[in-house]
C-alpha cells in the first residue's frame, strides 16, 4: 500500500530553505570530511527514491528545480508522475519520461489520484512546509524522513510552517551518518 512520505533536509534549527528559496547551505555540505569526498548521506536518497512512484510539490520547489545549476537542465525524476500544487501557468520541462502535472486544487481533492498515480509506490512530498503541512492537516502524511544538516541557518523557511493536528509523532528510525548528518524517520498516527 502506498504511504505518503515527507522527505527532506533540514538545518539543525529547523529550516529546509534560506528565506529567498535558496538551498545554498545544502548544497555546500556536500564536500570534504576529514580530509576525504564523503556522501553526505551515504546513499539514504538512492534507497528511498527506489520506492517512490511520485511526486508533489508547491510551485517555489517546482521552479528551484527548474532552475538548479546542478542538475544541467534535466528533470530529476523521469519516469515518475510529478504533481505541482500551483494557480500560476509555469513552464513545463520537455523530455521522454517528464509527466509534470500542474493543479490548482486542494491536497484533498487531488490525493486519491496522486496515491493511484504512484502505481503502489510511495508519494514523495518534496515540499516546501505548507505542502507537507497541508497533506497533515487533512490526515494524508503518513511518515516524515528528515535528514538533519548540522548548519545553523537562524532563519529561513521552516519545516513545517504552523503547528500540525494530532498528538507526537512516533520515532521509527534513525540513522547516522559520517558527514554528521542524522536521518530521523516519524510515523504519524491517523
Amino acid at each position: 500500500m502506498s504511504k505518503s512520505q515527507y522527505y527532506c533536509a533540514s538545518s539543525l534549527d529547523g529550516f529546509i530553505a534560506e528565506a529567498d528559496d535558496t538551498l545554498e547551505w545544502l548544497l555546500e555540505y556536500r564536500g570534504s570530511f576529514d580530509g576525504e569526498r564523503v556522501e553526505p548521506a551515504e546513499g539514504a536518497y538512492e534507497r528511498f527514491y527506489e520506492g517512490v512512484g511520485a511526486v508533489v510539490m508547491g510551485s517555489a520547489t517546482y521552479e528551484f528545480v527548474l532552475g538548479e545549476p546542478s542538475l544541467g537542465g534535466e528533470w530529476p525524476y523521469k519516469g515518475k508522475p510529478a504533481w505541482v500544487l500551483t494557480s500560476r501557468d509555469l513552464p513545463v520541462p520537455d523530455g521522454k519520461g517528464v509527466d509534470v502535472r500542474m493543479r490548482d486544487a486542494s491536497v484533498s481533492d487531488l490525493y486519491e489520484d496522486m496515491i493511484a498515480s504512484a502505481a503502489e509506490r510511495d508519494l514523495w512530498i518534496i515540499g516546501g512546509g505548507n505542502v507537507a503541512s497541508q497533506f497533515a492537516d487533512r490526515g494524508l502524511l503518513d511518515e516524515v524522513l528528515v535528514t538533519v544538516v548540522p548548519v545553523v541557518l537562524g532563519a529561513g523557511k521552516p519545516l513545517f510552517d504552523r503547528r500540525l493536528p494530532g498528538g507526537p509523532m512516533q520515532l521509527t528510525g534513525t540513522s547516522a551518518f559520517d558527514s554528521g548528518m542524522v536521518e530521523l524517520r516519524y510515523e504519524i498516527a491517523h
